[in-house]
């Protein structure tokens, strides 16, 4: 099973901030940042201080995509 953050990113677009803008205002690091930007995964805590700084849901940053073998 794979992530997307493609709803984080829009996000950040609707909200006119940039990565390095999320970064300092969750207060990741810049690894996580690098992390979610391949579509990779990350803490639960990383997700919750996102969720947090953007006063949305986990749901409302990713979904789960699964792979085409889990079909």
């Amino acid at each position: 099973m794979e992530v997307s953050y493609k709803k984080l990113w829009k996000i950040l677009i609707d909200k006119d901030m940039k990565k390095k803008d999320l970064q300092a205002a969750a207060g990741i690091s810049w690894a996580s940042v690098t992390k979610l930007s391949k579509g990779e995964t990350v803490s639960m805590e990383v997700l919750m201080k996102i969720c947090k700084t953007l006063e949305c849901n986990i749901g409302d940053v990713m979904d789960f995509i699964p792979a085409e073998d889990e079909t």
